[in-house]
């Protein structure tokens, strides 16, 4: 039956794939593993709550419409969820475990609880009391600022997820990891933010793994270990960010993984941020990346180039400043795997406008770029503007620079005219040069043909349009 079961979801997984984006095939199918296959009901095996759940919300058509496809108008689909609660999984020698907390009750307290009584802050300078814990947090960093795409879409569904109903949902802990730049701190920040607001009661804490670090040396130096546990149990959302640099510091680990028991057999939410999957963290305990895997691990990727686009639009917004879309999209193909590269190219074009009194141009933007990258992706010729255009129309590219008058070569050389003008900075003469030698007047009628064509014939603009994408796409690609 096993063979069976994998034959019928292979097809299904066929289908599917020509119906989503790859991306969001990547993120909601491929991690999918089909099961058995009785009495025309397909069961399939996903890795947790959320996952079955967005399926349900997003997908149940198609794979209602795909597993009737394969099995028939009585087939069906049934789920198994992979993730069982961690508490059952936990180790017997990890049963009962309660660093820091009170011994004894003759205070009426159970094990697992601590005293809020003289608990000191690390985060405080000694002498200042605060009544309230700073959570530390950047108010910049929201969701309605986080622009969601393909590259994000799980890591930003789970945070939200999580702010509506922190340490109840079954992704606990989360793990967000991705590149440098990609937008893990702000997500991160951002469901503290909103936790906040929903739950003004509630306590958050976000902290770097360096500054947790440098908390554990001082509270060893001062004999205060147990102080410092017994505060951080006090914590009900813990964001800890870059992770992977508690590795190989043992006496760091062994302490945050008796919080994080803590907090997490308390139903508190840990947020985690790292710059690789935690199979991948090297110098971390094995039972420390186990409980990391108890909940969801979600990636983020660079973003395509529509999100980077919507990034930069939407921080062009909150600026306040209007700026050319072929400026926008120069900088999107240049800065492709940075947020954070992505956002100072805009300030700093900004900022040389400001002073320089100069217009925010492609120019300007060529040599603020420059500043960013060690290389420009290379710049669009005529040459390669009559190569695409040629493949397009099925015609070979020295057709464009000959004499003939054949309709379809007239109109593919005059569109290849009219995208030279406008995705090159070449000269109207050496863009004549470039198609057999014709003149300056050549091209300015050429350019005029076409424009006249697409303002009557929607789907001549169509191809026009699509041309220029697959000419911009390309050489990103490159």
């Amino acid at each position: 039956m096993v063979n069976d079961c994998t034959t019928v979801w292979d097809n299904c997984l066929q289908s599917i794939r020509r119906n989503v984006p790859a991306q969001s095939y990547r993120t909601w199918f491929e991690p999918i593993r089909p099961v058995r296959l009785e009495n025309n009901a397909l069961t399939i095996q996903v890795p947790n709550k959320f996952f079955y759940e967005w399926l349900e919300e997003h997908y149940v058509s198609l794979l209602k419409r795909t597993i009737r496809t394969e099995l028939g108008d009585k087939g069906r689909l049934e789920y198994q969820i992979l993730m069982a609660n961690a508490n059952s999984r936990r180790k017997k020698e990890d049963a009962g475990v309660s660093v820091g907390a009170n011994k004894g009750s003759s205070n009426g307290m159970g094990p697992g609880t601590v005293s809020t009584a003289n608990i000191k802050n690390p985060f405080i300078i000694p002498g200042i009391r605060k009544v309230k814990i700073d959570p530390q947090l950047n108010q910049n960093y929201r969701f309605e600022n986080y622009i969601e795409g393909d590259c994000n879409r799980l890591a930003r569904s789970a945070g939200l997820a999580i702010a509506k109903k922190p340490g109840g949902t079954s992704f606990n802990p989360l793990v967000v990891f991705g590149e440098v730049g990609l937008g893990k701190t702000h997500l991160a920040q951002a469901i503290g933010n909103d936790v906040l607001e929903k739950f003004p009661d509630k306590t958050v804490l976000y902290v770097s793994s360096e500054k947790f670090t440098n908390q554990i040396i001082q509270s060893i130096k001062n004999n205060a270990v147990n102080d410092f546990v017994n505060f951080y149990q006090l914590i009900d959302v813990l964001i800890v960010d870059d992770i992977q640099f508690l590795a190989n510091k043992q006496k760091t680990q062994e302490i945050f993984f008796h919080i994080f028991n803590q907090l997490h057999q308390n139903g508190k939410q840990i947020i985690l941020t790292s710059d690789r999957a935690p199979k991948d963290l090297d110098g971390m305990e094995e039972r420390l990346i186990s409980r990391f895997k108890w909940g969801l691990s979600a990636d983020l990727q660079a973003p395509d180039l529509e999100t980077r686009i919507a990034i930069l639009e939407a921080k062009m917004n909150r600026e306040g400043v209007e700026i050319s879309q072929d400026v926008v999209e120069f900088i999107c193909f240049n800065i492709q795997n940075n947020i954070r590269e992505l956002e100072g190219v805009l300030v700093s074009l900004i900022a040389q406008s400001s002073l320089n009194r100069r217009e925010m141009d492609v120019d300007l933007a060529k040599e603020v770029v420059k500043n960013f990258v060690t290389e420009i992706n290379k710049e669009i010729t005529v040459d390669f503007i009559q190569k695409l255009v040629a493949d397009h129309f099925d015609i070979q590219p020295e057709k464009l620079q000959g004499k003939t008058r054949k309709r379809s070569i007239v109109i593919a050389r005059q569109l290849s005219m009219y995208l030279a003008k406008n995705l090159t900075d070449k000269s109207l003469k050496s863009i004549g040069e470039n198609f057999g030698g014709r003149d300056h007047s050549t091209v300015i009628y050429s350019c005029r043909t076409v424009q006249d064509l697409m303002e009557t014939n929607a789907i001549f603009k169509d191809t026009v349009t699509e041309l220029e994408k697959k000419i911009k796409l390309s050489l990103n690609d490159k």
